[in-house]
């Protein structure tokens, strides 16, 4: 295998605990679409987890989680609020618009890639006439773009403002676990609790090969989601694989273990390169991404040298790191980023 690379958390390969899950799921045969024990246990576990009976539905990728929990929030004539430099506006080439027959997206400006209360209420009173589209739900994303953290009491502020407005709070949790890891916070604390709608879980960037749960805390917004999943091709007829490793992940506490791990890796990383003279971080550290001004002279030198990443919001440079993540490797990064940045650094003087 080649070396570890940090552009992104996609990356990684499956853990061990959800590999181990999939081996046992695949002894002898089970029955399909989702009538199988796995499927029964992994949502028994997530409800566990999250302290509450809500719905569960697994589906294969973010963002058909995403685009199709917005569509069940909403009619085409709605329209969804969010960051403009949310995932489901940057990167999910309109696939939720697509899923909802065409609910529109409000995409605005944010200082962080966090909405606000006065945000979403200056978006949501901004036009209230029959010719533009209707706001009905709010998006946000736990952890961001950006790495950030919403605390509990951020998002209570923010489902306060949705319940005033008739709106519905849905929240993109592709890196939850990581959020999680880094407020210490149970799930239902984050969630329900602080009045979250609809959450889709992320289980790949958390250690699994493919899969995200689709968490409706309110069993009412859920009817007729699995007709939704089925049209859109995903209902997996063995679900078994899905579902597998979700039980591996959550009985094991891998979890929450592979965040904390993703994000202690990224703590080491900003604190190896905090002293590099022209080095920055774009964005505080709160979860498994750390972004970087780095000069273009020393991003093309750092490619020279094999490292691949992207070029993110705003330029900076994106590093994520992963519940495999190899402590070394983080530091053979640092030292790279040291050596290319030091000629940069003289060159200005």
């Amino acid at each position: 295998m080649s070396d570890q690379q940090f552009a992104s958390d996609n990356y990684a390969g499956i853990c061990p605990e959800a590999l181990a899950a999939v081996e046992a799921a695949n002894a002898g045969h089970a029955p399909a679409y989702g009538a199988d024990p796995w499927t029964q246990r992994a949502a028994d576990d997530i409800r566990r987890l999250f302290e509450t009976d809500c719905e569960v539905f697994f589906v294969f990728n973010g963002t058909a989680a995403n685009s199709l929990a917005l569509a069940a929030l909403c009619q085409s004539y709605h329209s969804v609020i969010c960051s403009d430099a949310a995932h489901i506006e940057t990167d999910e080439c309109g696939a939720p618009e697509f899923f909802s027959n065409g609910s529109k997206l409000l995409a605005v400006p944010t200082e962080d890639g966090r909405l606000t209360p006065e945000i979403v209420r200056a978006t949501a009173l901004k036009r209230s006439d029959i010719h533009f589209p209707k706001p009905k739900a709010v998006t946000i994303t736990q952890a961001t773009e950006t790495g950030r953290v919403y605390q509990p009491d951020e998002i209570a502020r923010l489902s306060e403002t949705c319940r005033a407005l008739g709106l519905h709070l849905h929240m993109d949790g592709a890196r939850f676990a990581n959020a999680c890891a880094s407020l210490d916070a149970s799930p239902a604390a984050l969630t329900w609790k602080v009045g979250v709608d609809v959450l889709c879980f992320g289980g790949t960037k958390n250690g699994m090969a493919v899969g995200e749960a689709v968490i409706f805390f309110d069993r009412a917004m859920a009817e007729d989601f699995g007709y939704r999943c089925k049209q859109a091709g995903q209902l997996a007829s063995k679900m078994r694989y899905l579902a597998a490793p979700w039980v591996g992940m959550l009985e094991s506490g891998a979890w929450l273990g592979n965040a904390r791990h993703a994000n202690d890796c990224a703590l080491r990383f900003a604190a190896a390169i905090a002293d590099i003279p022209g080095v920055s971080l774009a964005a505080p550290v709160e979860a498994n991404g750390v972004f970087l001004n780095l000069a273009t002279s020393v991003q093309e030198r750092l490619r020279d040298r094999g490292w691949l990443f992207y070029s993110f919001i705003g330029g900076a440079a994106r590093f994520m790191f992963a519940w495999d993540s190899d402590p070394a490797r983080v530091e053979a990064l640092a030292r790279d980023i040291r050596a290319c940045a030091l000629p940069a650094a003289a060159a200005a003087a």
